[in-house]
């Protein structure tokens, strides 16, 4: 059969408008998935899952515990308090001597290994012989292997320590690697002279310490940033919690001053591991998920800034 005059016309034009939007369609897609493939912020966060992807290819948990001096019966309670509460992300060092415990908690926790991220890191004074130092952190934890490694702060070695790190990567012993408490002009100087780029970088960040220039810096080059000291530190904490602008936002949403505080950081794109021996602190800190600061609120916060930092790093 054949199709002549305007019915041809007709058709043809209804063709050409399918193969349009069609390639509309498509054009659109790739467009977004250049964005989320770009997106290193809190766009990046899956709050679903409470995940973040790594570029390591590897899925970190968004919100954890920090260890940092917790020790003994201690370290092993507050572990296996957050594991029982839903808490995926355990944060450790070298430094905190407390490995061989955090290890411990996870292989009698129940909890299936694959499904716990185990940050730890090496530090200075190991970076000379920084393979030793590896498998010293791989027996201390005696959990098969490191999800995270991270350099604790620049030193002496530190970037030949960064290259035992990508060797054991490539072994299979350390799943992703990191650097902590590094910043914009350290970076410049240590990325080029490395061949993973870093998954990770942790440093300190809260409401009176807030790294704008820094955090956008790093997110931009495809790296999660994860914040320590999150609620301010040891000797800070109260002052924060008991900020005005921060505990009327709490009072608004029925929440406490320290959810306020971590439910800004990940909205900002930062991983929280606030630390805690308390249970009820513990399970406080993973109810992050059922509400959400406005705009105006994440404004108020960012307003707090006083570029006051709480430790040496």
């Amino acid at each position: 059969m054949k199709i002549r005059g305007r019915t041809a016309v007709i058709l043809f034009g209804i063709v050409l408008l399918i193969v349009g939007f069609s390639s509309y369609g498509a054009f659109s897609e790739t467009g977004n998935m250049e964005k989320e493939a770009a997106a290193n912020g809190a766009d990046a966060f899956n709050f679903e899952t409470r995940t973040v992807m790594l570029n390591s290819g590897h899925e970190m948990p968004i919100y954890g515990l920090g260890t940092y001096s917790l020790h003994d019966d201690v370290c092993r309670n507050s572990v296996t308090a957050a594991l029982n509460r839903g808490v995926r992300l355990i944060d450790t060092a070298h430094a905190y001597g407390n490995e061989k415990e955090i290890g411990e908690a996870i292989r009698n926790s129940g909890v299936p290994r694959e499904e716990i991220f185990v940050i730890t890191k090496l530090y200075p004074n190991q970076f000379s012989n920084p393979e030793a130092a590896i498998e010293e952190a791989l027996q201390n934890l005696d959990i098969g292997y490191i999800d995270m490694l991270l350099l604790h702060h620049p030193g002496t070695g530190d970037v030949e320590a960064y290259h035992a790190m990508e060797k054991a990567v490539e072994e299979g012993t350390v799943r992703s690697i990191g650097l902590s408490n590094w910043y914009v002009e350290e970076l410049e100087e240590f990325l080029p002279q490395v061949t993973i780029p870093p998954a990770l970088v942790q440093n300190e960040i809260h409401p009176y310490y807030q790294e704008n220039d820094v955090i956008p810096y790093i997110q931009e080059k495809g790296i999660v940033v994860q914040g320590w000291y999150p609620l301010g530190g040891r000797g800070h904490t109260a002052e924060l919690l008991g900020d005005p602008v921060i505990s009327e936002i709490a009072s608004a949403h029925g929440k406490s001053s320290a959810q306020v505080i971590l439910r800004w950081n990940l909205q900002k794109g930062v991983v929280v591991i606030p630390g805690s021996s308390n249970p009820d602190h513990i399970q406080e800190n993973t109810e992050l998920f059922d509400f959400e600061l406005t705009d105006d609120e994440m404004e108020r916060i960012n307003g707090l800034d006083r570029n006051e930092k709480h430790d040496w790093y």
